[in-house]
């Protein structure tokens, strides 16, 4: 790399930094991550400042971030079944679907079959402890956030979630057993 390309990034760096780091601490949920983002940005601007020229540097380094920003989100949406030892409690019984970072064909094949399973499921239950259980477990809704748009008490839902998980629990089992043979 030549003194003027270096020259180049030392300054970009200098000049975009604080800003570019803000833009991304707005869109993930932690601040490692967020440094983690910004030296994807970085590296892509090493690599590519070789290979062209990049016009509105300004412009492409926060296009840069939002890219990776949404690379990091969908990345953390990959779900697999996950084993829990403990299954006293309701949340980590239902806390298999974890994030994963592999291109495994047999993990994504794996996780198609475990979503395509718990929806079976679900599709068993009485429509009130589905909603409860898809509100709250998959779409992270408090039980104070349903009480609101059902008008139903919270107890009420979560007798009914309760329910759910006890269904769920022993219609997954089966399949869950037969993943970890193999």
């Amino acid at each position: 790399m030549t003194n003027e390309k270096q020259g180049k990034i030392t300054a970009t760096v200098a000049s975009h930094k604080k800003g570019l780091l803000g833009f991304i601490r707005k869109h993930v949920s932690n601040d490692a991550d967020a440094e983690d983002i910004l030296q994807d940005v970085w590296y892509q601007l090493s690599a590519v400042i070789n290979t062209r020229p990049v016009e509105q540097l300004g412009a492409w380094l926060y296009r840069v971030a939002k890219n990776r920003i949404i690379d990091k989100r969908r990345k953390k949406s990959e779900s697999t079944w996950n084993h829990l030892a403990d299954e006293d409690s309701e949340e980590q019984q239902f806390g298999k679907f974890t994030p994963v970072a592999d291109d495994n064909p047999e993990t994504a094949f794996q996780e198609r079959m475990a979503w395509q399973q718990l929806w079976r499921a679900l599709e068993e239950l009485p429509p009130a402890q589905k909603n409860v259980f898809i509100w709250h477990e998959l779409e992270h809704l408090s039980f104070a956030e349903i009480a609101e748009v059902t008008g139903e008490p919270v107890g009420k839902l979560i007798s009914r979630k309760h329910y759910a998980v006890l269904h769920l629990r022993k219609r997954l089992k089966i399949f869950y057993d037969e993943l970890m043979v193999k």
